[in-house]
């Protein structure tokens, strides 16, 4: 009988070990970005975060530098279920739809408060199509604004007939194809090693993406044009969340508030921190000159109708939401 009474506490002491193991739930986050960008650190906390919040119970694997899927690849992983939860460049899919590609059209808005108006009119538009795509938003954070890294002065939009232009998104390659550039389309995973070996030699883009490729090594300017703003977002498979339970649904949406906060923050602070780090390393930092702004003005007129045409009157309902809310 003690023998019994052992061997069936041993057997119950197993069970209760297994206990929590059964009931944690395992998430896969891909991301695009180096492990110490301020996105991908963004979503590192965020992760801890909902563990801390859940008890244990949600673990989320945030996968930096596109290491488990191409950044084009990240939306249709979370839409199929091959990964719970996944963080994206949103004007990648503009083709798909024109709503993920309104915070690309230069200079509409230029600015982070302008940025933070027209994502609020943005915001339900992109919420009603991934609902349509089984996904849920989480939330949203913006990268610093846009400007030209150069290996030559860029002194008129003619300057740039001709430059192995970077292209991520339809937006860039659209750009390229109005000043005569030649469009290559590189991810930031796979810019250091086309800047080394001479694929491109001109970009637009934020600082963070140029001090996380180290620029400097290839390019010796930066033209602070401040074209546009655009966002990350970050969100997860709907029936993976539908799948929680209601305490840790909540650990999530609590969680992803504190990083969209969290996120236009650091966003802000760390704008001027890129440029300066990039000055320090030789870069030769400057504003545009008028004639190249009034030049980018017209590019950016014109592609603001490409996207009007594209978007028709539900487009021209956000833009002109946009427009009341900054008036």
């Amino acid at each position: 009988m003690r023998h019994l009474t052992r061997a069936a506490l041993g057997v119950t002491g197993a069970l209760l070990l297994c206990l929590p193991a059964m009931a944690q739930t395992k998430w896969n986050l891909p991301a695009a970005y180096p492990q110490d960008n301020f996105h991908t650190e963004n979503l590192t906390q965020f992760a801890k975060d909902v563990a801390e919040a859940s008890g244990g119970k949600l673990q989320i694997t945030v996968h930096a530098n596109a290491s488990l899927f191409k950044a084009p690849e990240i939306k249709r992983a979370v839409q199929t279920g091959q990964a719970q939860a996944g963080e994206v460049l949103i004007s990648l899919y503009e083709n798909e739809d024109p709503i993920y590609g309104l915070d690309v059209v230069p200079f509409l808005a230029t600015s982070f408060d302008q940025s933070k108006k027209l994502w609020d009119v943005q915001k339900p538009a992109v919420e009603k199509k991934f609902a349509s795509q089984n996904l849920m938003l989480l939330f949203a954070v913006p990268w610093p604004p846009q400007g030209i890294f150069a290996k030559k002065d860029i002194n008129t939009v003619e300057d740039l007939k001709g430059v192995k232009w970077r292209s991520y998104n339809p937006g860039t390659a659209r750009i390229a194809e109005l000043v005569g550039a030649q469009p290559v389309t590189v991810q930031a995973a796979e810019l250091p090693q086309a800047l080394a070996t001479g694929v491109v030699n001109t970009f637009m883009t934020s600082g963070a993406t140029g001090y996380d490729a180290k620029v400097w090594e290839s390019l010796s300017h930066f033209y602070d044009t401040q074209a546009w703003i655009p966002k990350n977002l970050t969100f997860i498979n709907k029936a993976a969340f539908d799948a929680l339970d209601k305490p840790t649904q909540d650990a999530v949406l609590k969680a992803a508030q504190a990083a969209q906060e969290r996120g236009w923050k650091t966003a802000q602070e760390k704008t001027n921190w890129y440029t300066d780090q990039m000055a320090a390393k030789g870069m030769k930092i400057q504003p545009p000159s008028p004639e190249l702004k009034a030049g980018l003005q017209k590019v950016g007129e014109q592609l603001t109708q490409d996207w009007l045409k594209k978007a028709g009157p539900d487009g021209q309902a956000v833009i002109d939401a946009y427009k009341k809310a900054g008036s």
